[in-house]
This record gives structure tokens, sequence and C-alpha cells, in this order.
């Protein structure tokens, strides 16, 4: 079966940009948007990635704790 890249509800399209834009900004990658990410190194790239994750576990743990 095939991997589809859509997010499973397509509104959080929007919200995921947002997050990932927020999170570079917070790594010091300017101008984050508008950059070709071809021309970023992997570890920039997977850097970004890996700390939209984490936030995304910590906004659901504390939602499940009730914080």
């Amino acid at each position: 079966m095939a991997r589809s890249r859509k997010p499973v509800n397509p509104n959080a399209q929007k919200a995921l940009d947002q997050l990932k834009l927020e999170v570079a900004n917070e790594l010091g990658l300017k101008d984050y948007q508008n950059r070709y990410k071809g021309a970023l190194t992997s570890a920039d790239n997977g850097r970004v990635g890996g700390h939209m994750v984490r936030k995304m576990i910590e906004a659901q743990e504390s939602k499940f704790t009730g914080q």
C-alpha cells in the first residue's frame, strides 16, 4: 500500500506550515518560508521536523494531563 503525503485533516496543513515557520525561526533559520529547502543541509531540515514533532508531542501530553 502506497503512503499518502496528504494530511488526515486537510485543514491542518495551514497550522502545520505555521508551526514549521515558528520552529525554523526559533532555530535561527532566517527567511525559511521563501528559502529553497534543497539548499539547506539535511541536518537543518531534520532539525526543523524533529522539533515540530517534539512540540506536537508536548501539546498532546499536556492535553492528556489537563494542563
